[in-house]
């Protein structure tokens, strides 16, 4: 019987994938500091829970599933770790909801609100089309070798579906166009 996408999600939520990172810790710092690639950051960890309650805004944090103290304190030791490798950051994009934003803001100082990479997980729909505007951004931003690094704060959902991994919350993977269509994996950091 196979199972739903919605079974499948929560089952990569709750147990992340030890695979996919292609060069060791090490070498990814050290790729990093020389810029030019991307940083998606899963948002740091929240209070407890799955997904968001039922009739949240995206506007209203007070109905969303938010950082925890931890999720606060993992976010500062994300900048704080970014900041001692000297990882060069430029722009700094985030999802909408309010557990990416203060990730973002906690760990860069700033942040943009960006669409695409807004949870799909209740909106299965907007897979796709999200998903291709990610690939193109990174696509633009990852064709300066050298130039600073380009942040994007989202999702576990967000991150799996461009990468195939599932992360755990404060994981964040390092990616580069892969000359196609897509993305590839440079590496996987968790501070």
């Amino acid at each position: 019987m196979a199972l739903s996408r919605r079974a499948f999600v929560l089952a990569a939520c709750a147990a992340p994938l030890a695979r996919g990172a292609t060069d060791d810790a090490a070498t990814v710092w050290k790729r990093l500091r020389a810029g030019g690639h991307v940083i998606l950051v899963r948002h740091a960890s929240t209070l407890p829970g799955l997904g968001d309650p039922p009739g949240f805004k995206i506007g209203d944090c007070a109905t969303q599933r938010n950082l925890s103290e931890a999720g606060r304190a993992e976010s500062r030791r994300l900048g704080e770790r970014l900041r001692a490798e000297r990882v060069p950051i430029g722009k700094v994009y985030t999802s909408p909801w309010c557990r990416c934003r203060e990730t973002a803001m906690l760990a860069f100082g700033r942040a943009e609100d960006w669409e695409p990479l807004s949870s799909f997980f209740d909106f299965p729909h907007r897979e796709t089309d999200d998903v291709e505007s990610v690939k193109k951004r990174i696509a633009g931003y990852s064709r300066q070798p050298g130039g600073p690094n380009v942040a994007m704060v989202t999702h576990n959902v967000n991150i799996a579906s461009l990468t195939k991994l599932s992360v755990a919350q404060a994981e964040f993977v390092v990616v580069r166009p892969d000359g196609c269509c897509g993305v590839r994996v440079v590496g996987r950091l968790r501070v």
